[in-house]
């Protein structure tokens, strides 16, 4: 699937929302992916995760890792093309963690993955829960890259599809100076 595949998909899915969002990074935006749209499909979450496990297959991942809650679907999926298992973080006081009894081991080859990707914030966090384990990570996978630049945290980064909609701080939000009414469809 290539970004125009990408983005019939979300709109097919009705999973591409218009309005002024406030997305989790803070962030304003016209645009939103729900990817929970998306992947109540399962033949879609897997279908597209099957591709972006694709990506890793060779690097030899033991465990797929990614944040509560929008990352969830997209660990499982990803980690069962791969055969290994999934994790989640979630935030505890503030701080991203490892709960349920989930342990990442020394020896693991972890991929974190996301579903989407603004600024990178949640992604990093996860990325230092993982370093603080002394485990390896060989990258960071994501089904939107919606950064609009170029992202480096140290590992290979791959996405289904790189879609730029603006995104502004508050403060410069054309939408907030028109009035427009704001929501809020993240988990953070």
């Amino acid at each position: 699937m290539n970004n125009n595949d990408m983005l019939k998909l979300f709109k097919e899915t009705g999973a591409l929302l218009s309005g002024h969002f406030r997305l989790s990074s803070g962030l304003h935006s016209g645009n939103y992916f729900q990817c929970a749209l998306l992947l109540q499909n399962p033949d879609i979450a897997e279908k597209i995760c099957r591709q972006l496990a694709g990506y890793f297959k060779d690097d030899k991942p033991t465990c797929v890792v990614a944040p509560a809650l929008g990352g969830v679907i997209v660990s499982y999926e990803t980690a069962k093309s791969l055969g290994v298992k999934s994790l989640f973080t979630e935030r505890v006081d503030g701080k991203m963690t490892l709960r349920r009894g989930f342990e990442i081991k020394k020896e693991d080859r972890v991929l974190v993955v996301e579903d989407v990707i603004t600024t990178g914030l949640s992604t990093g966090e996860v990325l230092e829960v993982v370093k603080s384990t002394g485990a390896k990570i060989i990258g960071v996978g994501c089904i939107v890259n919606r950064s609009g630049q170029k992202l480096d945290f140290g590992v290979k980064l791959q996405n289904l599809a790189r879609l730029d909609f603006p995104a502004y701080k508050p403060e410069e939000c054309p939408l907030c100076k028109k009035g427009i009414e704001i929501k809020k469809p993240g988990s953070r």
